[in-house]
């Protein structure tokens, strides 16, 4: 009978370069979607799905984190003062939604380096890793069901979507073997290939669950270009020694650190709000009726 998986890593040390200036003196995972900041949604998908043990890897400059998710007396003691009570509860929800833990990234050496510094927080179970880079909607049921293929097969589980061919360059490609729809043993992976070169179109994104003989192919891992160690890597070495599964998955996905997908992300979001959305979707359409004049 597989573990049951209890524990999420959220690597979040990254410089957010794609960002600047907005990033200079802020984390991008801090970036807000409509009013939440991008991270808050990962941690609240894996809270739904009962992760509630999360470890948040962080470096420097990202102190702002660890303040959002910590308590905050003088700004609860305001809004209780001042009758805020809703905005009161939210503020409480935030801190008491997990236990959320920290350890920082001291050198910027890639992804794969992130997640060998949880070894010690994961303590030899399997466990989830989401990357603040991507928000899946709320109603996209993702985690979830990458869950149930662990709990069928109890081996590692990768999130893939299939992209265009000039795309899958951006992201780890895999050589599928479907065994059912939508469900794949990974034969290989490969780190941005070529597009002529790339085993499918089948690109993984960033939702992760792992075994915890990861940390044997992080070791193994060779650092590689600008001498940063790859999780896609680590994670083709252990395809060779145990099965690794591909679940494929369609929509209600955005990479936030992309920025048409950010500006899609808050509109998308903001539109299903119920104190926002009817006034957006009016202006919204308003707006390309206007501009088609143009």
């Amino acid at each position: 009978m597989p573990r049951k998986v209890t524990k999420a890593v959220i690597p979040a040390a990254g410089l957010g370069t794609r960002f600047l200036p907005a990033t200079k003196a802020q984390p991008k995972e801090m970036l807000p979607v409509v009013d939440k900041p991008a991270i808050q949604y990962v941690v609240e998908e894996a809270v739904r799905v009962g992760l509630t043990d999360i470890l948040i890897v962080t470096g420097r400059g990202k102190r702002s984190i660890e303040d959002h998710f910590d308590r905050s007396f003088e700004l609860e003691y305001y809004l209780e003062e001042k009758g805020k009570l809703d905005e009161l509860r939210e503020v409480r929800e935030i801190s008491e939604m997990a236990a959320i833990h920290y350890i920082r990234q001291r050198d910027a050496l890639g992804l794969g380096h992130a997640v060998a510094v949880a070894e010690g927080f994961v303590a030899g179970e399997p466990f989830a890793v989401l990357l603040g880079d991507d928000i899946i909607a709320e109603s996209n049921p993702l985690l979830e069901e990458m869950l149930r293929v662990h709990e069928r097969y109890g081996r590692s589980v990768l999130a893939v979507i299939e992209v265009s061919r000039d795309e899958i360059g951006l992201y780890g490609a895999i050589q599928p073997e479907f065994i059912e729809e939508r469900l794949a043993k990974v034969v290989s992976i490969v780190e941005k290939p070529a597009p002529q070169e790339a085993p499918s179109n089948l690109a993984a994104i960033g939702r992760y669950i792992l075994t915890p003989e990861i940390f044997d192919c992080l070791r193994e891992t060779e650092p590689g270009r600008g001498g940063e160690v790859q999780l896609t890597d680590a994670i083709n070495l252990l395809a060779q020694e145990q099965a690794v599964y591909a679940w494929q998955f369609e929509g209600g996905r955005f990479d936030v650190g992309n920025k048409l997908d950010y500006l899609k992300a808050t509109i998308e979001m903001a539109i299903d709000r119920e104190d926002v959305g009817k006034d957006l979707r009016e202006y919204l359409a308003d707006l390309v009726q206007r501009k088609k004049l143009l």
